[in-house]
């Protein structure tokens, strides 16, 4: 059941839903601003929705280089998983 948390980004109030428990949003709150606390030490004079967008962007190619990792280790874990399936048919069949 969704519930409603008051967060705080970039010294904005925001009112958010969420299925997640306080200590997660929390700690996707604390991401975020950390992230966008990179951002802004880059030194550049941004306005808030360039600092927002870059932000926003830095944690899609975050999350695209880990999608990426996860799809590399599923299918080295499936080759994996049919090389012993193989070998025990081997031994199966001997």
């Amino acid at each position: 059941m969704k519930r409603s948390f008051h967060i705080e980004i970039m010294g904005q109030q925001i009112t958010v839903l969420s299925d997640a428990n306080e200590e997660t949003v929390e700690k996707v709150v604390q991401y975020v601003n950390g992230r966008i606390e990179e951002v802004v030490r880059g030194g550049n004079r941004l306005n808030t929705l360039a600092i927002a967008a870059l932000a926003a962007l830095n944690i899609a190619d975050e999350l695209f280089k880990v999608k990426e990792e996860n799809i590399s280790m599923r299918r080295e874990l499936e080759g994996k998983t049919q090389r012993l399936i193989d070998l025990i048919d081997e031994v199966n069949h001997t």
